[in-house]
C-alpha cells in the first residue's frame, strides 16, 4: 500500500510537471509571436498628383549633397503626344527591391541591407567601383559617385533625413503629396491606408526582384 501511494505521488509530480512544460513553451511560443517585425519600409508615387515641378530632384540632390549633373532620381515626362495637356510623369529611382540584385552581386558587401531599417544601401568605405552593382540592377538607377568614386542609389536618405527623424527630402519637399513614405510592416501606417484603397503596380514586376516603390497610374475620368 506504501508502494502504491508513492507510486501515485510521483505521478501526480510528473502530471504537474507536463502541464508546466507545456506552459512554459505556450509561453514562448507566445513570446516569438509577439516579437514586433522589423520594419519594410516603402514609398508611393501617385502619378494622378504629380506634376513635374522637379522640387524632389533639388531637394534630393541639395541634402544627400549628390554631386552636380548627377541624381538619385528623377521625373520622366510620360506625356501622350496625342494629348499633350494632359502632363504625365513617372519617378525613376531605386526601387528598394526585397529581393534585392546589387546587394547579391556585390563582391566586397559594400552594397548591403541596413540592418535596422532593412532600406539598401551602400558603405562608400567598401565599395570597389566595379560597377557589378550597377549592370545588375534592372532598373538602371545605379551610378559611381563623381566625389566618392562610390556606387551610390537613392535609400530613402537613410543617412541624411532618416537619420533625424525626418522624412526622405523629396517627401517633404512634394508640395502635391504625391509621394508618401512609410513601413510597410505597419498596418496602420497611413502608406498601407492609401494602398487598402487605390489599385498600384510596381515597375518591371516580372524581374520578381519585388521592389518596395509602389506607383498608383493615372485615373482616366469618364473611362
Amino acid at each position: 500500500m506504501e508502494n502504491d501511494g508513492k507510486r501515485r505521488a510521483f505521478l501526480k509530480v510528473l502530471g504537474l510537471g507536463s502541464v508546466t512544460l507545456g506552459t512554459a513553451g505556450y509561453s514562448v511560443a507566445m513570446a516569438a509571436e509577439k516579437v514586433e517585425k522589423k520594419p519594410h519600409y516603402g514609398m508611393i508615387f501617385d502619378q494622378n498628383k504629380c506634376v513635374g515641378c522637379t522640387d524632389c530632384e533639388v531637394a534630393c540632390r541639395k541634402v544627400n549633397e549628390v554631386p552636380e549633373g548627377q541624381v538619385r532620381l528623377y521625373l520622366e515626362n510620360k506625356t501622350d503626344p496625342a494629348t499633350p495637356m494632359e502632363k504625365r510623369y513617372v519617378r525613376v529611382s531605386c526601387q528598394q527591391c526585397e529581393d534585392a540584385p546589387c546587394v547579391a552581386v556585390c563582391p566586397s558587401k559594400a552594397c548591403h541591407r541596413d540592418g535596422k531599417t532593412g532600406i539598401v544601401t551602400m558603405n562608400p568605405d567598401d565599395c570597389i567601383a566595379c560597377k557589378y552593382c550597377i549592370v545588375a540592377c534592372p532598373y538602371d538607377v545605379r551610378f559611381i559617385n563623381h566625389k566618392t568614386k562610390a556606387a551610390e542609389n537613392c535609400n530613402f536618405c537613410l543617412n541624411t533625413n532618416l537619420a533625424k527623424g525626418k522624412e526622405p527630402a523629396c517627401v517633404e519637399s512634394c508640395k502635391y503629396k504625391a509621394l508618401v513614405f512609410g513601413d510597410l510592416n505597419d498596418e496602420n501606417a497611413y502608406i498601407n491606408q492609401i494602398l487598402h484603397v487605390k489599385d498600384s503596380v510596381r515597375m518591371k514586376p516580372t524581374y520578381g526582384t519585388k521592389p518596395s516603390l509602389r506607383y498608383i497610374p493615372v485615373v482616366k475620368v469618364g473611362v
